[in-house]
């Protein structure tokens, strides 16, 4: 299984962007779906989450600003960030919780995107 994210970019404040990160390979389920970000010298951090019932949860700092959506039918998820700020600036990362059914059995585990750079600067 990989996760593939994209949709990074430099935009202004107040702007919009919207990143996208896709998983292929042998998947059964994708139980559950993270957008982390990492700042300059910080650690990452949890952005927003989706269950597979569609459940949400996200960050205080991007609550009301930033919502995050899946479609099952193309194992992807999205992450529809508005109102941008300079803090946000971030290399942003997908997550997965994936069961995978391969040869007979299922497995589950966890998976990481490669990251994609958000930079909100005038």
């Amino acid at each position: 299984v990989q996760l593939q994210a994209s949709g990074g970019g430099l935009v202004q404040p107040g702007g919009s962007l919207t990143l996208s990160c896709t998983a292929s390979g042998s998947i059964f389920s994708i139980n559950l779906w993270d957008w982390h970000r990492q700042a300059p010298g910080k650690q990452r951090d949890l952005v927003a989450s989706i269950t597979s019932s569609g459940s949400t949860h996200y960050a205080d700092s991007v609550k009301g600003r930033f919502a995050i959506s899946r479609d099952d039918a193309k194992n992807t998820v999205y992450l529809q960030m508005n109102s941008l700020k300079p803090e946000d600036t971030a290399v942003y990362y997908c997550y997965a919780d994936i069961t995978s059914y391969f040869g007979g059995s299922y497995s589950y585990d966890d998976y990481w995107g490669q990251g994609t750079l958000v930079t909100v600067s005038s």
